[in-house]
């Protein structure tokens, strides 16, 4: 079995699944013979020609919305954005075309796209390139949003979100790009959307992240009992994996780099907060970035949670009794 960073793995599933059905497609700026700003696609114009992986102008609206139409009519477009912070000026392709088309079409038609890109901070760029905005997409029914924390687990994942009949925002954590390597499968790997997983079992106390947290959350882990679980898809999100963790340890810290206000840690709380209260022997925390525009380079690293931030909070948790 193969080892891979998270570039060659996504890399792997996008010619694996290229290679499995013929209306896969790739397209996005220089995603062809330059192989995307990442490298992401590198090697897939030589093997499958420029009808299937197509580079594109300057236009993140053109690109979103070419896919759409592609996706109506039958075909499984896999669209690439340079960063999650150029995705703006195409939101409203997604939020009033992509996301509505089943309902819009009375089932009568899917949009099975995936729009995938790099997110969040850990690289010190420019601005609107480390950018953290998932809950914005999580906020829109009919969006899908899909998080990998380790390149097996995106692998799967983006095996799953090109076989799903409805629009996937598939988020690369920039940061793990090529900070991990793991043994990575080739072929099916069995991973089901909206299903969380256990990375650590513990007793006393449960850890929530998802993307590049995930990482620094088993590490803050060493030492406690602590279970971690890694979330994977946020919509929609494994509320039932979580109350099991919750309900055995009583206590949640939930981790995102994204803003506090309004930030997906908010819903999980709430969930919690709705449904098994009367688990929680001490008061949800949330490890969170600020709430401020990511700084530039100088600053990053105060604004993005550490692991030794997030093992403080689980002190704070386990001191109630």
């Amino acid at each position: 079995m193969a080892e891979m960073n998270m570039v060659e793995a996504i890399n792997l599933a996008l010619r694996e699944e290229m290679e499995r059905d013929a209306d896969v497609l790739v397209l996005g700026e220089d995603v062809g013979r330059d192989g995307g700003v990442f490298r992401v696609t590198d090697g897939l114009f030589e093997r499958f020609g420029g009808e299937r992986v197509i580079d594109t102008p300057l236009s993140e609206s053109a690109i979103v919305g070419v896919a759409i139409g592609m996706a109506a009519y039958g075909l499984k477009p896999v669209a690439e954005i340079q960063f999650l912070g150029f995705i703006y000026g195409a939101m409203e392709q997604l939020f009033s075309h992509a996301a509505r088309l089943r309902s819009r079409s009375r089932g009568q038609l899917h949009c099975p796209l995936v729009v995938r890109t790099p997110y969040g901070g850990g690289i010190k760029a420019p601005e609107l390139h480390e950018e953290s905005s998932e809950a914005l997409f999580c906020h829109m029914p009919g969006l899908k949003v899909v998080v990998p924390a380790t390149p097996r687990y995106a692998k799967a994942l983006l095996q799953a979100a090109i076989r799903d009949p409805d629009p996937v925002i598939f988020l690369e954590p920039t940061r793990l790009y090529r900070l991990l390597r793991e043994e990575v499968p080739a072929g099916d790997i069995p991973v089901e959307l909206g299903r969380a997983r256990i990375a650590r079992a513990g007793g006393e106390v449960t850890l929530v992240a998802w993307g590049s947290m995930l990482e620094k959350a088993l590490r803050a882990a060493e030492g406690f009992d602590a279970e971690v679980i890694d979330l994977m898809t946020l919509v929609p999100f494994d509320s039932e994996t979580i109350l099991a963790s919750v309900e055995k340890t009583g206590r949640l810290v939930v981790v995102h780099e994204a803003s506090q206000t309004a930030g997906f840690g908010a819903e999980i709380a709430a969930t919690v907060a709705e449904e098994g209260i009367w688990f929680l022997k001490a008061p949800v925390r949330r490890v969170t970035g600020c709430d401020v525009v990511l700084p530039l380079p100088l600053l990053e690293d105060y604004n993005l949670p550490t692991a030794k931030q997030i093992a403080a909070a689980v002190e704070e948790v386990l001191a109630f009794d």
